[in-house]
């Protein structure tokens, strides 16, 4: 027999919320992290005000941190994926 698709539950064929729930928890985590972090060079930024150099500075740290952290939160989502296609 085939092995069931990720988060389908065999017996019954509908989505196993379980599972969807136990996979959705480290990538959330994992987004927060990256948001939290993203944060502090927006929040000084905004709180410099105005237009400055060191100002475009801290916004381009945290769109940096922004791009670097998707990048990651993307490799995590292929490697579990191609994981979880092995089970």
């Amino acid at each position: 027999m085939s092995p069931s698709p990720p988060f389908f539950d065999r017996g019954t064929g509908t989505i196993d919320t379980t599972q969807l729930l136990v996979e959705a928890a480290p990538l959330a985590k994992l987004i927060g992290l990256f948001a939290a972090i993203a944060l502090v060079p927006f929040s000084i930024a905004f709180l410099l005000g105005g237009y400055s150099i060191i100002d475009v500075l801290f916004t381009l740290i945290g769109q940096f941190i922004l791009a670097v952290g998707s990048g990651i939160v993307l490799l995590y989502v292929v490697s579990r994926g191609m994981q979880l296609s092995r089970e």
